[in-house]
């Protein structure tokens, strides 16, 4: 005697709803969020390339924010620019594959350098790529 089928639609139909997201309101547990994101790199394409702009408010400035940022960057072998603005904050560029940005823009949200503190972050102008247009996670003075 078997029980009930259980019938589960196709994931990868669905990834880029959910793929490395919160749910609104909330975060994902961190097991979770590595099982998602070790999934959508699994299925997302190399070529799903994107570029995304970026602007960092609250304490950013002074705390060594530019230098974690790079390095967060190229941990995630993402490409593009970080530098600081003249109203106080950190705005830049980021390219590479969707998942990896995504990563990243958590990352600028909420944990930065360890002294900084975050009030929030702007993405702007996000657009699929066909190529990367830096060749490295640069700093710009």
């Amino acid at each position: 005697m078997s029980g009930p089928e259980l019938i589960v639609p196709p994931l990868s139909a669905h990834l880029d709803l959910f793929c490395c997201e919160a749910p609104p309101g909330g975060r994902l547990g961190d097991r979770l969020k590595k099982c998602l994101v070790s999934l959508c790199r699994a299925t997302m394409s190399d070529d799903d390339l994107v570029s995304v702009d970026y602007e960092v408010f609250g304490r950013v400035q002074g705390v060594f924010f530019r230098k974690y940022t790079q390095a967060e960057g190229r941990k995630l072998g993402l490409v593009g620019w970080v530098q600081n603005t003249r109203s106080g904050t950190v705005q830049g560029q980021l390219q590479g594959p969707r998942c990896k940005v995504k990563e990243m823009q958590e990352w600028l949200k909420s944990t930065g350098s360890p002294k900084s503190h975050i009030t929030k972050a702007e993405f702007k102008n996000e657009k699929t790529v066909g190529s990367l247009e830096h060749s490295s996670f640069d700093i710009v003075k």
